[in-house]
């Protein structure tokens, strides 16, 4: 594949100056690829939620930008991510989500792993009778793990495995959302559900950044928690996003509200703040409810959104949640048209990026910068390899 090189120099330029990414940025296949590389393999980034493998022995077979991956819960517990591949001949291991019993066999020539991926059975691998051979040596030849950890129910990981620890690339929203270092019970099969958008997965990113549009987009919402009620959240190089401080709580025909999580501070009585962690998860947290939502890149024009909801205690009322979920989706999908639309002006050849708002679209013209920034390391790395 041919590589096309952008110019982000102006990119770069204060939120006053700059110019948004160029349109090969969200149309491009090459570059895509390339962002694989500088932005989604080389990060922390989402790829799904702990919930999705609640019991011990769990496993559930996903694709990670192509690359066939294994979640799983271990028989102590443990959320692991492996390469959902034999080490004999590469052949899938899993592939439908079920309950591992056993071991995980692979459905070609039988060789077996545990639940921690460590290579159990060879059978034959010495000839007919012969389990063992001196060349295959078990220790070595377990399952490919990926670097994984889990905060806030988010499953995160660093494929290429050099990122800073998790800990270290995310102190500075832990501390700013540590009051919220409590207990998060996923609400269940109602409090799930996936939106299939034709955009690039950069331009959800950057729209969820910003409150400018509310009152056009979402007029609901801005009905009682107005643009003018919202601040801006920028982290340069980690984060950036909304705040609001007027959140009304959902009530049922009886007056009653989600539980409250407990000790949080009575800042967060109506305040509230949505928040995109670089470079692909989007998370909400209120008083009563949290969300995140994981952008699955499926190429340069297609995203898949998978959206979670999460409740101070492990059994919050069916009929709540169930009319918060169809709330925050009406929200969502009320974005739809808008990246959708954003998409298709993309391929407006001379389209320059755009300009940013300097009161309106600093947390976006954030996010571009961070793109910019790192594919340019990218960039630079592979230069110097040359």
């Amino acid at each position: 594949m041919t590589q096309t090189v952008t110019d982000l120099s102006n990119v770069r330029n204060s939120v006053e100056k700059a110019n948004g990414l160029p349109n090969e940025h969200y149309i491009d296949e090459a570059i895509f690829q390339e962002e694989k590389q500088a932005l989604l393999f080389s990060q922390w980034a989402g790829l799904a939620v702990a919930a999705d493998v609640p019991e011990a022995g769990d496993a559930v077979p996903m694709e990670f930008l192509g690359m066939p991956l294994l979640l799983l819960r271990d028989k102590e517990g443990q959320v692991r991510v492996f390469q959902n591949i034999c080490r004999h001949r590469g052949m899938i291991l899993v592939e439908e989500p079920r309950k591992i019993e056993g071991a995980i066999r692979c459905p070609y020539h039988s060789w077996c792993y545990s639940t921690k991926g460590n290579l159990v059975s060879t059978p034959h691998v010495g000839g007919p009778g012969h389990n063992t051979h001196e060349a295959i040596k078990r220790d070595d030849l377990g399952l490919i793990e990926v670097r994984s950890h889990i905060w806030r129910d988010v499953v995160w990981i660093n494929v290429s495995g050099d990122a800073p620890a998790f800990e270290d690339a995310m102190a500075d929203i832990m501390k700013r959302w540590s009051e919220f270092e409590l207990p998060l019970y996923h609400g269940g099969h109602d409090s799930r559900f996936e939106l299939e958008v034709q955009t690039n997965w950069k331009l959800a990113v950057e729209n969820y950044c910003e409150s400018y549009h509310l009152p056009w987009v979402h007029p609901g919402l801005n009905s009682y928690s107005k643009l003018e009620d919202h601040y801006n959240i920028e982290k340069p190089g980690e984060y950036s996003g909304q705040g609001t401080m007027v959140y009304r709580q959902l009530t049922n025909e009886n007056g009653e509200k989600f539980p409250d999580f407990e000790e949080v501070g009575a800042k967060w009585n109506e305040q509230a703040e949505y928040i995109a962690v670089y470079p692909n998860v989007l998370l909400g947290t209120h008083r009563d409810h949290a969300f995140a939502i994981i952008l699955e890149p499926k190429g340069p024009e297609k995203t898949v959104e998978h959206i979670h909801l999460y409740y101070s205690v492990p059994q919050s009322d069916e009929g709540l949640r169930m009319r918060n979920t169809q709330l925050w989706k009406t929200v969502f999908e009320e974005d739809i048209f808008v990246v959708e639309g954003m998409q298709r002006g993309r391929h407006a050849a001379n389209f320059d990026g755009g300009r940013f708002s300097p009161a309106m679209d600093g947390p976006t013209h954030n996010f571009h910068d961070w793109v910019a920034s790192k594919v340019e390391t990218h960039r630079a790395k592979a230069r110097a390899a040359e």
